[in-house]
């Protein structure tokens, strides 16, 4: 029965008179005859968001449940359509999302319903742009906010992926012990190499010092014969390693053959050596 009425801003009230639309009073002031006019309603403008939840198959045939949210809001320019065309908009939205989803999702398998959400979003806000807007909404957005599987597909895909996990890690372990094997081979062959160098260069030296000694020994006493000053060498040698093991107090028994003979055969066996290290110098 009042004069004087107020609308909001971002919304709009529709003024019938006689029970017949009369007029569209926007936010502000605004005043109408008692008992004459009523406002039959009042809509918003603000956009809003309506979830829909859409269970369908597959083209595997898994059953997934899709949630889509539809963001819209009444067109300023056809609150009429709004208001008198649908009696209840949300339950039209939800008709269409359901046909359009339905539709979409069986024609792909349920990996490429997670890779293509967003196609299926896009398809569904195109298709309900042209079917409301003859009715005074406008669709700002769809999302498809979860792609929701059965809960035994869910754990079958994840006991999947862990799976395939497991074998690139230990694909990945083998090929790091594979490369650490090969390396430490290829280390322990160059140091072979080069502990046979060592060695081999160190009995070049002993053999050159002794020629070397020997030689020296017969010029400084002329006559001498080198194979005696050989045998002496060999028999200094000898008793400097007797010596050695026995001071060594970690050292094992050592059986050593001990006689002139014994003596005598290691020397013409260090002399054959030092004539054939000579030939092939």
């Amino acid at each position: 029965m009042s004069l004087i009425f107020t609308v909001k801003q971002q919304n709009c009230a529709i003024i019938e008179r006689f029970g017949k639309y009369h007029r569209i009073a926007k936010s502000g002031l605004h005043f109408k005859i008692p008992i004459v006019d009523r406002i039959s309603t009042k809509l918003s403008l603000k956009i809003k968001q309506l979830n829909v939840s859409v269970e369908t198959k597959t083209k595997d045939n898994v059953f997934v449940n899709l949630v889509v949210a539809v963001q819209y809001r009444v067109l300023a320019d056809k609150v009429y359509e709004a208001c008198y065309m649908l009696q209840d908009p949300e339950q039209q939205i939800k008709a269409f999302v359901f046909d359009l989803v339905r539709a979409q999702v069986p024609l792909l398998d349920l990996d490429d319903v997670f890779s293509k959400k967003d196609d299926i979003a896009i398809a569904v806000k195109n298709e309900l742009e042209g079917q409301m807007a003859e009715f005074g909404y406008g669709i700002i957005k769809a999302l498809v906010t979860d792609v929701n599987p059965d809960a035994n597909v869910k754990a079958a895909m994840n006991e999947i992926n862990t799976a395939q996990r497991l074998r690139i890690a230990a694909t990945e372990k083998g090929e790091t012990e594979k490369i650490m094997k090969v390396k430490q081979a290829e280390a322990e062959a160059d140091a072979a190499i080069l502990q046979g160098k060592g060695i081999a260069g160190q009995r070049q030296a002993i053999i050159e010092g002794l020629s070397d000694s020997v030689e020296e020994f017969v010029k400084q006493i002329p006559g001498t014969d080198p194979a005696r000053v050989m045998d002496m060498v060999m028999m200094i040698q000898y008793i400097d390693t007797l010596k050695e093991i026995g001071g060594n107090s970690k050292s094992n028994v050592v059986f050593v053959p001990h006689s002139p003979g014994n003596v005598n055969d290691l020397s013409s066996q260090f002399r054959e050596t030092i004539f054939s290290a000579q030939k092939l110098n």
